[in-house]
Formats: C-alpha cells, structure tokens, sequence
C-alpha cells in the first residue's frame, strides 16, 4: 500500500485509539460481520502507517470489549454482537433470554425442603428453622451454562409448583397464569463473589473465578414474599449498563432517574 492510501490519523488522540475505533466503525457499519477474519497485523500497519506494538494494543482493546477474538496463528475475527434486554421491568430467566433471542433451558440440581437459616427466614418473613423449599437450577443460553440460580420459596408457594416441570416451566408462569397470583415488584442486590467450587463447577468456571452475584426478593399482592434468589452469573457472559438521564429534578439535586438498566448477555 503506497503512502497516500494509508488512513489519515488525527493528531491529539493514541494512534491505537484511532485504529481499534475504525475496526468498531466497519463492524458496525456491516463491513465485516460475524467470523470474519480481519486484516492482519501487516496489513493494519501498512494501512496506519503505525507500529505492529500499536496494532496489537488496538486488537487486544476490541478484545477485552468483546468485539472480537484472536485465534493463535490464524488472525483475529468478529464477534456475534452482543445481545442487550431491558432489565427495567420485572423479568424472569426465559423472559430475558427470549427477548435476547437466546433460546433459554434450565436443569433442576435440587428441589427439596429444608430448614431456613436466619437470612433467608428473614428475606421470607417465616421464622429461622421453618421449614421451607430450595430449587437449585443451571440456567443455560444456547445449551451453553449462563447462570445458577438458587432459590428458596415459602412451602405456601412450594406446593403450588408440585408436580411442575420447573426445567422448563418458570415460577412466574406457574403463579400468574395458573393461580393469577401476580408478580407485583423485586429488590435487587448485586455484587462480586468469588465462585464456590460447587457452583463453578456447574458453570464450567474455576474454582475461584469472579462471578456476578445477583440477590433478589419477589413480591406479590399485600407485600408478601414469593421467593428469595441468589443467582450466580458467569462474569465472561453478562454484564450490566446503566444510563441514567439529566432532567429538572436531577439539576436540583434530588438525584438522577433511571432511564435504562439492562443486562448485556454475551454470545460465546
């Protein structure tokens, strides 16, 4: 490639910036799509005018942000693009997955009864050593495992899911269609654990590996509490974004209002 075709750099801005924005601007504008392999190094560098050093900086930040992936040997390629889903309504697991076009499948580890310790008799609003159900499920995308979720439910609610294929079928359709006991409100608690042996070995992490822990209490009518989740998610497969959006009130400090908070499911 002569001189005058090479792509012009702007002045003020990292060479490895421009470069890995321009890969971001021909994925998205439809250049290149999903598995296609890009220019190699030696092509970048004749194209920029710019270091192979600079060249694989840019690559490994397209990496790191999902855009792309690198196979020893053979080059770097696109991608699937990620998949967002709102997160603003009360949702559940195949809710999420369907409206991220992932096809959604769960496998039942546990269902029995136990005795609820002090936390979750808390969360349920039962006294500690009630006797209560626990459902452990593997959540997967695409057959592959995204998250694990378990669950504990007051045995008032339990026994409305006996005999229910909870691999297939999911407490909210269960409740609201069958019963029309409606799924009014959730909190939400998010932060990041280190995976138990237990759960990364069903996530196909490593013992230890971060994980996105989610807790989460479900209501129904007159407040009252249909189940208390901890779900697990694997951190190399969602992430979270939120925009929040400046109105009058937020300019007088009263604090900004959510416009958006959604889960970015990441295609394997």
């Amino acid at each position: 490639m002569t001189k005058p075709e090479r792509a012009a750099l702007r002045s003020g801005i990292p060479r490895h910036e421009q470069v890995s924005e321009w890969i971001r601007e021909c994925i998205a504008g439809g250049l290149f799509s999903k598995d296609d392999q890009l220019p190699s190094e030696s092509r970048l560098v004749e194209r920029f005018g710019v270091s192979r050093i600079t060249i694989r900086r840019a690559l490994q930040t397209l990496e790191n942000d999902g855009l792309i992936y690198r196979r020893q040997g053979l080059g770097s390629f696109v991608r699937d693009q990620q998949v967002r889903q709102g997160l603003v309504r009360l949702t559940d697991f195949a809710e999420d997955m369907r409206s991220s076009g992932i096809e959604a499948e769960s496998r039942v580890l546990h269902y029995e009864a136990e005795a609820a310790d002090e936390r979750v008799a808390e969360f349920l609003g039962v006294g500690a050593g009630t006797q209560v159900m626990r459902l452990d499920r593997v959540r997967l995308g695409d057959g592959e495992p995204i998250a694990y979720d378990r669950t504990w439910l007051p045995m008032l609610y339990a026994h409305l899911l006996e005999g229910r294929d909870l691999a297939h079928a999911t407490i909210y359709s269960v409740l609201e269609r069958e019963y029309s006991i409606r799924v009014e409100r959730g909190r939400f608690r998010m932060e990041a654990v280190n995976a138990p042996a237990d759960i990364g070995h069903h996530l196909g992490v490593p013992w230890g590996r971060a994980l996105l822990l989610i807790e989460r209490l479900t209501y129904t009518e007159g407040d009252r509490c249909v189940y208390f989740q901890q779900r697990f998610y694997r951190s190399d497969r969602v992430a979270y974004e939120l925009e929040l959006q400046r109105d009058d009130a937020s300019r007088n400090n009263v604090g900004l209002p959510i416009r958006e908070f959604e889960p970015v499911f990441k295609r394997s």
